[in-house]
């Protein structure tokens, strides 16, 4: 058996550490266009450090070997050595992940090291079929997971097959390796949306672009986004309609002056679950059943809902700032289904909870609605027509699946009704 000569690769000699772990550091924060936003895979390795070690595993360190006659002296490696550290400093930033100029500096490297390659092995038996200089050799990873080493793969230049046991895994590599690549350059084909037609500087833009890589797609997907949109609202808008900022919405939330008279779309409705109060005395009262009030915990974004008590009423408030100890606890005891009655602090136990839920007792109320803002979320506090709507929507359709009968393994059956 002939063997294969095989230079060491720049990773068994050196890499610019200190650089990917930066690179690979600031892709925590980064949120938008990032794969991680298709599906938070839980052992996702970061693009920036896959990309850096594919390409680090691919090229070859320009040392001297002698046993293989390849490379070159100390002084002239540690210069192409620099050349290709610099290569993989641009390549991990995220900014330059679709950067052309710059995957294609990172590319032609690695087709010049399996060109070196390839005329070590010229002499192979099988060198035609194995070491091809115009092919690179393919990619396969059958444990792709999330996806990003495939992924990464691909971007430098090789093809990629992946695959995994899990189905959710499979699909995810589907979505982000195959499909985009079998409409690479394609341009879109869905009809325009009729709020583009009159956007003439979006048709200007359409009529001289190339729809190159997945541009295509990406514009199809956003046309059928918006067509699901406007049906969904067809059927369904009545029931989500906007809020008005009134004047005594600000008289009692200030923070909403900014916004007093306006329209506001809403994007969010925060509910509880109801229970009837277990002490005789307020058993006539629906009493919250409600793990935490906070609404917003973020650094200078702070809010939390306030339930106010008045006789045998209660209101929640939407209150700002850094939220107090008892609002994070909300009205809850301790672990699982034990809370505490807001009017009596009587203990509302769990068995309590589970027997008036399959006695069909068990109600709800809305504790706060979370409408779009000029600069992120405002909080607003309950809606009396947002509520009334809500429970007059009637499903015309349920479920009717056997669930799994075992706690341990699933806990919506203790709550069905019998």
């Amino acid at each position: 058996m002939t063997a294969i000569k095989s230079p060491k690769k720049l990773i068994e000699v050196a890499l610019p550490l200190d650089d990917i772990n930066v690179a690979a550091a600031r892709e925590k924060s980064i949120r938008h266009g990032h794969p991680s936003t298709l599906h938070l895979w839980w052992a996702r390795r970061p693009l920036a450090a896959a990309r850096a070690v594919l390409f680090a595993q691919l090229v070859n360190d320009p040392g001297y070997q002698r046993e293989l006659g390849y490379g070159v002296n100390k002084k002239e490696a540690e210069i192409k050595r620099e050349k290709l550290f610099q290569i993989i400093r641009d390549l991990v930033k995220w900014e330059n992940t679709t950067n052309e100029e710059v995957l294609n500096r990172a590319r032609e490297a690695i087709r010049e090291s399996w060109r070196e390659t390839c005329h070590l092995n010229r002499n192979h038996p099988q060198a035609a079929e194995l070491f091809n200089p115009e092919k690179l050799p393919a990619f396969h990873d059958p444990f792709a997971g999330g996806g990003a080493i495939p992924l990464e793969a691909q971007r430098l230049g090789l093809e990629s097959y992946a695959s995994d046991l899990n189905p959710v895994a499979v699909m995810i590599n589907k979505a982000m390796i195959e499909i985009p690549a079998k409409f690479s350059g394609q341009q879109p084909v869905g009809p325009i949306p009729e709020t583009d037609k009159d956007n003439k500087k979006k048709a200007t833009r359409d009529a001289f672009e190339t729809w190159s890589g997945a541009k295509g797609l990406a514009e199809d997907v956003r046309r059928y986004g918006h067509w699901m949109s406007k049906e969904a609202f067809k059927r369904i808008g009545h029931f989500y309609p906007k809020v008005r900022i009134t004047h005594e919405m600000v008289a009692e939330q200030p923070d909403l002056k900014a916004y007093e008279g306006e329209d506001l779309t809403v994007i969010a409705w925060l509910w509880t679950r109801t229970v009837k109060s277990p002490n005789p005395a307020f058993n006539h009262l629906e009493v919250p059943l409600v793990s935490s009030f906070v609404l917003s915990s973020k650094k200078g974004k702070g809010a939390y809902i306030e339930p106010v008590v008045d006789g045998d009423q209660y209101r929640f408030k939407i209150k700002l700032g850094t939220p107090p100890s008892e609002a994070k606890q909300g009205t809850k005891l301790g672990r699982g289904a034990n809370f505490n009655c807001l009017f009596s602090n009587t203990p509302i136990q769990s068995k309590y909870i589970y027997e008036q839920a399959q006695a069909g007792n068990l109600s709800q109320r809305l504790m706060a609605v979370v409408a779009q803002g000029k600069s992120g979320r405002v909080f607003l506090p309950p809606n009396k027509q947002h509520e009334s709507l809500a429970r007059e929507a009637k499903p015309e359709w349920q479920p009717d699946n056997l669930m799994p009968d075992n706690p341990r393994w699933f806990s919506p059956p203790m709550y069905v009704v019998a």
